[in-house]
């Protein structure tokens, strides 16, 4: 059952490094601006996500087969020898350690996507600003003259009738 346990371990560390590597590429396509590129690495992510909280709950069931009262796997310590204790206790490290990376990663590609939004949302923002008639003295979309505002100084129209 340990056993079965440590490769529980080793596929969640093989899943994180894989994830890790995921969030960098997702990272580089957003440097890039490849909008569908992130959106095919999003996908992976999300389902490489979902099938690591799959192991996350297998490994819990496992370690409830092993001993009931334990939560954690690190309470184990009693209930199995010092050097296969030493083995999981080192996977869980390493595994600490790789989502600590992929949670930094993911904070970095957070705030670049936040950023990329924000900059295209300005840059429409003015666009829209600069397209719009700066006169109001003009038609409005029912073919009347449109009312100018209270404050502004009479004007001569021309034209053909």
């Amino acid at each position: 059952m340990i056993r079965i346990v440590e490769e529980n371990l080793v596929r969640q560390n093989k899943g994180m490094i894989l994830l890790k590597v995921l969030l960098e590429e997702e990272f580089a396509r957003l440097m890039n601006r490849d909008p569908r590129g992130v959106s095919q690495i999003e996908l992976s992510i999300q389902e490489l996500l979902r099938q690591l909280s799959v192991e996350r709950l297998s490994l819990r069931n496992l370690v409830k087969r092993v001993d009931p009262a334990v939560e954690r796997i690190r309470e184990l310590r009693n209930s199995m020898d010092e050097e296969a204790f030493n083995v999981l206790d080192e996977l869980l490290e390493m595994l600490d350690k790789t989502e600590q990376q992929c949670a930094v990663q993911a904070s970095k590609n957070h705030e670049l996507a936040k950023a990329l939004q924000d900059q295209s949302k300005s840059l429409l923002d003015f666009m829209h600003k600069e397209i719009q008639p700066k006169n109001n003295d003009a038609y409005s979309a029912k073919g009347r003259f449109a009312k100018a505002a209270s404050n502004s100084q009479p004007h001569i129209l021309r034209g053909r009738l």
